[in-house]
């Protein structure tokens, strides 16, 4: 029996310092990562050189990458480095949240009202003062999270039981298109992109994504293939459908103000309505409905969400910084559009 030739997958980048390095030479060698236990233990758990690692060993169970061998997606040793970095991940978030709401009601109250003051909000920024450039940059950065929208979470699905898992099904059902290619959230963001002259090739824009982006990214994936933290992963969940369609609707007004396009601004402007609706689902049929089957998870539920707020605004402060300084966000800026 002849198995089927692998699809080619996105371009291999470079490493970013020696964890990195070591996580490419084994990709692309086919042989076990080398001296990496040392670097693993020095390495900033919030930096490019860990976060980048850890988003390479991740992307082989998603669409892996142009010249690597499929089989590593199981490879022992590889899955060994990543369990001791997903642990130094891990442990940093859990110290970071320390003080964070142990219950679902604490972590999302904050979530459910707009707040009064919006001078921290990235997309009130690019709604009222925003430039061209900068909308382009926010894409491009977000691409390696929108391009997969949706897929990590489906991980969760099998885990789910009665109304929680129907509930997640039906959500997961509208992000996958209802049954339409052409209206596949990931689809719709490929417009976007192509609306604001940018390639809308999954992983394309890797190697230019800063630590900040690359966590995010990371966080779902963690959640995503560990089921003991299945309450964590609709946890980032409920938080990102909770406090979409706010931001969505700024979005779309930056696009339309700064001229993008009409398919750049739909992408938005289709999240507003959705993500509303998905809101109310998520909260009231998955959440609920999780508790009811497993009330000991609400404190994974909660932690999801923090996780999901304290890298969402480390990302935001990190554009918002570059962009104060007159700088890129992106390691590399954009060609000029």
């Amino acid at each position: 029996m002849r198995t089927a030739p692998p699809a080619a997958g996105p371009a291999l980048v470079q490493g970013r310092g020696p964890l990195s390095e070591a996580v490419v030479t084994s990709l692309l060698s086919g042989l076990p990562p080398e001296d990496v236990e040392a670097a693993v233990d020095a390495a900033d758990p919030w930096g490019d050189d860990l976060q980048l690692a850890l988003y390479l060993l991740y992307e082989l169970h998603y669409r892996g990458f142009d010249g690597v061998d499929d089989d590593r997606e199981w490879d022992p040793e590889l899955l060994r480095l990543r369990k001791r970095m997903e642990d130094r991940f891990l442990n940093s978030l859990r110290a970071e949240l320390s003080d964070a709401p142990r219950t679902v009601d604490e972590a999302f109250a904050p979530l459910l009202l707009e707040p009064v003051d919006l001078s921290d909000s990235l997309s009130h920024q690019l709604q009222t003062t925003g430039e061209l450039w900068q909308l382009r940059e926010y894409a491009a950065l977000r691409s390696l999270y929108h391009l997969k929208e949706a897929d990590p979470h489906a991980w969760v699905i099998p885990r789910l039981t009665g109304r929680a898992k129907a509930a997640m099904v039906a959500i997961e059902y509208d992000e996958f298109g209802a049954g339409r290619a052409d209206r596949v959230h990931a689809r719709l963001f490929a417009d976007l992109m192509t609306d604001l002259d940018l390639d809308p090739t999954y992983g394309r824009y890797l190697d230019q994504a800063p630590g900040p982006l690359l966590a995010t990214v990371n966080l779902m994936s963690l959640f995503g293939l560990h089921r003991a933290l299945r309450g964590a992963l609709v946890g980032h969940f409920a938080c990102v459908e909770v406090t979409s369609s706010p931001g969505s609707r700024r979005l779309a007004k930056a696009m339309r103000r700064c001229g993008a396009g009409a398919a750049a601004e739909h992408f938005y402007a289709e999240h507003v309505e959705a993500d509303a609706v998905h809101e109310q689902v998520v909260r009231h049929e998955v959440i609920d409905g999780l508790l009811c089957d497993e009330p000991g998870v609400a404190a994974d539920v909660a932690f999801g969400c923090a996780a999901t707020v304290l890298l969402e605004d480390r990302l935001a402060t990190h554009i918002r910084t570059a962009w104060a300084r007159k700088r890129s966000a992106l390691r590399t800026p954009l060609p000029r559009h």
